[in-house]
């Protein structure tokens, strides 16, 4: 038998856009003589729809996309798509979350998802009833072990966030199944491919019985899908693969189990270059609201690195650059800026934002008079960037882009309403040594310097006030990583990572109090594109108004333990 997997990019309640690419694929399967062609998790609806899945007209028009799917496919082709389905039961959730299989204009299976998740941007217990039980889908003789996403996770390696007491796939092996057939939409992180990888070979080995993965592509705000459909031998070798970040259709027969079509292998940051990439493009392409992208280029590697993946997304045509110098700016800030630009294509203004700072100053300057110069007069610079910035989106339908990377709003160091303005913050999951990263891989990639070497090599700075660098109130951006990697990351607090880094403990406090007390900056930030395990945003909750004191629990730990002693 030969079963096409089709890698496909819907858009989140365009079920009319999905149901003719689904048809699409489905023809082009049929026409390389498929006999089934298999689709990802919630392809007729696109993952996550969130709340649309709480309106009625929205799940009527998902069940008649399943029977214009069943209609218009070819009769010599089974197809199997992802799709909510209404609960029958008078109990329990309205929906379930079903792969179901269409022949002959009909429907003539379907399986139901078992396991929900509820951790990180997964929110599935909200909508769905889960599957009580799994049943094997018989097509064509073969007897087919189905499952959705999440259902082929529960595995002891990999439980890390979650524990389900059903195990889905040794329930479909105890049933005879010649083959697994999982369909995802399955979130890229940094090191996904690896896990899946893992994953699957330990699948196969334990039931000696080859799979056929079937992810989502895309991006859709915040989440990133890689794709990375993929088919593995019964001992777990993999057979076949998709190109990540990319639609595709690979077409796998059975009774062959060489290896074939399989990318070769690529650097990590590649990886992560590709998938913001894919989030820019998607974000303008599929929300259809903007002409074109827009940046504010202070001449730091933040701003050149954001400018030249925007290029990558959408090309230079359509994006603008717009450096904003005040009395505080190097020269050197504006020059790399117009370097930029140039090496970029980019159409390019270079204005002044030190009228608006005058007048700002002079309008505040009798009820500052007497104190201090500080934050506020520095962040007034940022906030006139910000209003600048605004006004060119507002009046050419542009849409901005921050800039700031994981670091800087992990730490609080950001202005709101200043360089936090925007719509979509492209870097906001990309820690500060990773931004060099992505910059050294496009000039790389490029074969000459794209990006400066003047922005590669000089310290980072705000240029907020005269000579300011960020490492006057920062550590060092390598030993700042380290810790907020772990603590946002890996979810550590300050004992565990003094103990792997042996940092100072007062200096990993201070920054994990930084952490803490900046929530109300980053709940106010753009959505931004997630790349890591546990990215700002949507699944990452964290109350504003808390009363938190690590060091305060410490202590009422510590004279626990001496009471329970005595």
């Amino acid at each position: 038998m030969k079963i096409a997997l089709a890698q496909i990019n819907p858009i989140v309640g365009d079920l009319s856009g999905n149901t003719r690419k689904i048809v699409d694929f489905a023809k082009r399967a049929a026409s390389g003589s498929a006999d089934l062609a298999v689709f990802p998790e919630m392809c007729i609806t696109g993952y996550p729809p969130l709340d649309l899945l709480d309106n009625s007209v929205f799940i009527d028009g998902a069940e008649a996309a399943i029977r214009w799917v069943a209609e218009h496919i070819p009769t010599e082709l089974g197809v199997l798509i992802g799709a909510p389905v209404r609960n029958p039961e008078a109990s329990g959730k309205r929906l379930q979350n079903a792969a179901i299989l269409l022949e002959n204009g009909r429907e003539t299976g379907r399986v139901l998802k078992m396991l929900l998740p509820t951790y990180d941007v997964f929110d599935e217990y909200r909508y769905f009833e889960p599957a009580d039980e799994m049943n094997v889908l018989t097509f064509r003789g073969l007897r087919l072990g189905v499952s959705v996403c999440e259902d082929m996770w529960n595995m002891d390696d990999y439980a890390e966030y979650h524990t389900y007491a059903e195990d889905p796939l040794g329930a479909l092996a105890k049933k005879d199944v010649d083959l697994f057939i999982n369909i995802s939409a399955s979130p890229y992180s940094q090191g996904k491919h690896a896990v899946r990888n893992d994953l699957l070979k330990r699948i196969c080995n334990r039931f000696s019985v080859p799979f056929v993965l079937v992810n989502q592509v895309g991006a859709n705000t915040e989440v990133l899908f890689d794709g990375d459909s993929r088919v593995h031998g019964p001992d777990g070798a993999m057979l076949l693969s998709a190109p990540s970040f990319e639609e595709s259709l690979l077409i796998w027969d059975t009774g062959d189990t060489s290896s074939f079509q399989i990318p070769p292998s690529r650097k990590p940051v590649s990886f992560l270059h590709d998938a913001l990439v894919m989030g820019i493009k998607d974000y303008v392409g599929k929300t259809g609201i903007f002409e074109k992208a827009l940046v504010g280029l202070s001449g730091g590697i933040d701003s050149a690195v954001t400018c030249a993946l925007a290029v990558e997304a959408l090309g230079g045509d359509r994006v603008v650059g717009v450096t904003l110098p005040s009395e505080i700016s190097s020269l050197g800030s504006v020059e790399d800026s117009w370097t930029l630009a140039q090496n970029l294509g980019l159409e390019f203004y270079d204005i002044s934002i030190r009228p608006a700072v005058d007048a700002f100053s002079k309008m505040l300057a009798s009820l500052f008079a007497g104190t201090e110069r500080g934050t506020a007069e520095e962040n007034i610079q940022a906030r006139s960037r910000g209003v600048a910035l605004m006004a060119i989106s507002n009046k050419f339908n542009y849409l901005l882009l921050t800039t700031g990377n994981k670091s800087e709003l992990s730490m609080g160091y950001a202005t709101l309403y200043g360089d936090m303005s925007g719509g979509l913050a492209v870097l906001s999951d990309v820690f500060k040594t990773q931004v060099y990263e992505l910059a050294e891989y496009i000039n790389e990639r490029a074969g000459y310097d794209i990006i400066p070497a003047n922005t590669m090599t000089k310290p980072p700075s705000a240029e907020l006030s005269s000579n300011q660098r960020d490492e006057d109130t920062l550590p060092p951006y390598p030993i700042l990583d380290q810790i907020l990697r772990r603590y946002v990351e890996a979810r550590e607090d300050v004992e565990a990572i003094v103990q792997a880094t042996d940092f100072d403990p007062e200096l990993v406090h201070h920054i994990l109090r930084a952490v803490d007390s900046n929530e109300y900056k980053r709940r106010q930030a753009p959505p931004g594109l997630r790349v890591s395990g546990k990215a700002f945003g949507m699944g990452r909750r964290v109350p504003v108004v808390m009363r938190y004191n690590r060091q305060d629990i410490e202590k009422l730990l510590g004279e626990a333990s001496a009471s329970s002693e005595s």
